[in-house]
């Protein structure tokens, strides 16, 4: 299935000189949302995951029918404050700043596999704080997952796990 003729461009979004990717249009689309689950499962399940790691908030309806899929669970990666309980968090750099990624500390096992799950991976930041947050946690990331990757952006280099992706923008 062609996957990009489920997604939608939106020039200018968040802000001016962005093209942003919404995947609102595939998650809208039965057929094309069964079937890109499907594709995701196919690629993480011989990884054999004993959790989803999904970031903040795309990531989490990625992850919660890839794990019903996979027969396994998912823990959520959100930023900083919003998890209750005792939380292991990470900042990392921004372009213009920092931000701080947070995991429920009780929910990571030592040496559990884990793959890390996002809509989208653009300059790789974001999965690369998720991949250093694990590590602390003495996880094992057996790989990343998205559906979209911007592969001008290159942050498919800033990420030492597998990563794949279903579609790939220039």
């Amino acid at each position: 299935m062609d996957f990009k003729k489920h997604i939608r461009t939106i020039q200018d979004f968040p802000k001016p000189g962005i093209e942003f990717y919404d995947i609102s249009t595939l998650l809208a689309h039965g057929e094309a949302w069964k079937n890109a689950i499907n594709e995701l499962t196919k690629i993480i399940a011989p990884l054999k995951p004993d959790l989803l790691a999904a970031i903040e908030s795309r990531g989490f309806l990625i992850a919660a029918p890839l794990a019903y899929q996979l027969n396994c669970g998912f823990v959520m990666m959100r930023k900083k404050g919003k998890l209750p309980g005792k939380t292991t968090s990470y900042t990392y750099d921004l372009e213009y700043g920092t931000d701080t990624m947070e995991i429920q500390s009780d929910l990571i096992q030592e040496h559990q596999r884990i793959v890390l799950v996002d809509d989208l991976l653009a300059t790789g930041g974001t999965l690369q704080a998720a991949i250093h947050l694990l590590e602390a946690m003495n996880a094992q990331i057996c790989a990343a997952a998205t559906i979209i990757e911007l592969s001008a952006l290159k942050g498919r280099d800033k990420i030492k796990v597998p990563f794949t992706s279903l579609i790939s923008y220039p």
